[in-house]
């Protein structure tokens, strides 16, 4: 079966994608500059008043994923918030100076995390390392997930990487949790099908977005319940 997320930048959209049959969400703010941190109130609303899986993304700033010591501090104190709101999972991302894997950071965050999952977002797919070497070192780190579009613009341009990544992940010894390759970015009811094909994924991460009037991206209900309907048979 597989899982659909949906990437929600408003309790406005997560109501969106709730009302498009989606069970899991990943909520965050500012999808315009890739995303941030959402508010508590957001959060909370998520998990106890709509009832959704919610993947909470912690990112504090726009721009690189190498941070400061304040900026861990600020991630930390939103992952010890996100565990007492019940958020399911966090959703991170830290790469070095050089633009490696920041394995020690991670693993820190990870066990901090626990036991929520921790999936490391698509600061992997700006790593300047080998993609099945910074996979090993997240997988090292105790995450649980790394959502991806295969080091490409969109998953399906990415679609071969993405099948490596898989494969690569089903010969993992891991107790007592699977590790997933969520692919994301580019997905859309028209191709979902042919991506889950192509790669093998059990989860995909598609954000159904509309833009309203006054420029805010908000997710259309429709564009989901579309985009789950093309998986179900899978």
């Amino acid at each position: 079966m597989i899982t659909v997320e949906i990437c929600t930048p408003s309790r406005q959209s997560a109501e969106a994608a709730k009302t498009g049959g989606a069970q899991r969400v990943e909520l965050c703010c500012n999808l315009e500059v890739g995303g941030l941190t959402p508010s508590a109130e957001d959060i909370e609303y998520c998990v106890r008043t709509l009832g959704l899986r919610t993947h909470v993304l912690v990112r504090p700033r726009p721009g690189d994923f190498c941070y400061s010591e304040a900026e861990v501090a600020e991630i930390e104190r939103t992952v010890m918030q996100c565990k007492a709101l019940g958020a399911h999972a966090v959703v991170v991302g830290f790469l070095t100076a050089d633009g490696r894997v920041d394995v020690a950071l991670t693993r820190r965050i990870a066990q901090l995390a626990a036991p929520m999952e921790v999936t490391f977002h698509r600061a992997f797919d700006e790593a300047r390392q080998a993609p099945l070497e910074a996979l090993q070192a997240i997988v090292d780190s105790g995450c649980t997930r790394l959502l991806t579009s295969g080091q490409a613009p969109t998953a399906p341009e990415g679609a071969a990487v993405i099948r490596r990544l898989v494969e690569y992940s089903e010969h993992l010894t891991l107790s007592p949790n699977h590790f997933h390759i969520l692919a994301g970015a580019g997905i859309t009811p028209a191709n979902v099908r042919q991506l889950i094909e192509a790669t093998g994924v059990d989860e995909v991460h598609g954000s159904c977005k509309t833009t309203l009037a006054d420029g805010t991206l908000q997710t259309d209900a429709a564009q989901v319940h579309q985009l789950i309907a093309n998986t179900l048979s899978l």
